[in-house]
């Protein structure tokens, strides 16, 4: 299943939250494509708007974070 829009926003003030289908987990989206998963919206905005100076593209990403908590 394809989650992604097929129309969308660009620009370097775009800043993207996705629900994945099927998971309780939400997905934050930079401009510069580092990504972060999270439980919860403030969890992701938070993330978002303090993304690293820079928008460093190889960014550490949410996914190992929130996999490495739940062990």
């Amino acid at each position: 299943m394809n989650v992604e829009p097929t129309r969308m926003l660009t620009g370097p003030g775009v800043l993207r939250v996705v629900w994945l289908p099927g998971s309780d987990l939400l997905r934050g989206t930079c401009h510069c494509g580092a990504a972060y998963l999270a439980e919860g919206p403030v969890e992701v905005w938070d993330w978002l708007l303090g993304h690293p100076v820079g928008h460093d593209a190889a960014a550490v990403d949410g996914a190992a974070e929130l996999s490495a908590a739940r062990r």
